[in-house]
């Protein structure tokens, strides 16, 4: 009696672990992914609408509109983030849309990533909605980008699912000034040539 009841406790553990898996798994199919085709290399976003919708949407319809196509990475900071999406080779910055509401703490709160390696969030000003286009991918764990009880922090929207090396070969960009920045700017243009969703 006690191994069969021990026994239907591990079966129904085990179908229980096996559906928490199978949901995971298809929430990550049904994400929509978006490729980043630079000249350093390919790289795959995969996008969470489920955890901060509007940011998400907002990604989504920049992409829609060809925004960030002949875009660079204009912030390289190696031990910390990439930042693109809105200065062309030029350093003109492109026109955007009004700002997206800031969504951290509820991305958060759903189970959404934090500002680990590999994963995608909005850059914004020192005002939290006041995200457009622009965004960037950790190169390190930015614990400190986290929104928390204290700081609104940084939305994390996604993570990059593919093309980690190409990331990897940006951050070590060698770096000096470029048009109004006076620091952090790849010294030869990493070009985004087309940003488009693959599903």
């Amino acid at each position: 009696m006690t191994f069969f009841h021990l026994s239907r406790q591990t079966l129904h553990t085990t179908v229980w672990l096996l559906c928490a898996w199978a949901t995971s798994v298809a929430w990550a199919q049904d994400a929509p992914r978006v490729k980043l085709t630079t000249n350093a290399g390919d790289i795959v976003v995969e996008v969470y609408p489920d955890k901060a919708p509007k940011t998400a949407e907002n990604f989504l319809q920049y992409v829609r509109d060809k925004h960030y196509d002949g875009t660079i990475f204009h912030r390289v900071i190696g031990n910390f983030m990439i930042q693109g999406g809105g200065y062309d080779q030029r350093y003109m910055e492109r026109a955007t849309r009004a700002p997206v509401v800031h969504e951290g703490r509820e991305a958060l709160a759903k189970g959404g990533p934090r500002n680990t390696v590999g994963t995608i969030a909005m850059a914004r000003t020192n005002v939290p909605n006041s995200a457009t286009s622009q965004f960037f991918i950790n190169v390190a764990d930015n614990g400190f980008l986290d929104p928390s009880p204290q700081q609104p922090g940084y939305t994390v929207f996604g993570r990059v699912v593919s093309g980690m090396e190409v990331v990897q070969r940006i951050k070590s960009a060698p770096t000096s000034s470029g048009g109004p920045f006076a620091t952090d700017v790849p010294r030869t243009a990493i070009v985004i040539q087309s940003a488009t969703l693959e599903k």
